[in-house]
């Protein structure tokens, strides 16, 4: 019993950790390695919120599906995690303004990660 529990803890801290990836809607795969993500269970829209610095880039994860927004200031994403309604702010300063707007990555050329 002692050596299959030494076994199985020498396996998990020699095993890779691989970076976590998710599919964006109308993008394909992003690897999260570069985001900073912050899960949000005080919001019923938002599950999850990750956010680039270098790229200004924000992927939120919606009822299950991933979404990204380009272009966006960390002080919109920092007032999107510190707002009274992460749903309320979310759809009236981001989405809104990204549906073929401002924040849209599908209108402008997306980054690289």
């Amino acid at each position: 019993m002692i050596g299959t529990a030494a076994t199985l803890i020498a396996l998990l801290l020699t095993a890779e950790s691989g970076s976590e990836t998710v599919e964006i809607r109308d993008r394909g795969v992003v690897d999260l390695a570069t985001f900073e993500c912050r899960d949000t269970p005080r919001s019923t829209l938002i599950q999850r919120a990750c956010y680039n610095s270098a790229q200004a880039s924000m992927i939120v994860s919606i009822k299950g599906a991933y979404y990204q927004y380009c272009n966006l200031p960390v002080a919109t994403f920092d007032g999107l995690l510190a707002a009274p309604s992460m749903g309320q702010f979310f759809k009236h300063r981001i989405e809104c303004a990204g549906s073929n707007g401002r924040y849209d990555c599908r209108s402008r050329r997306a980054p690289s990660y």
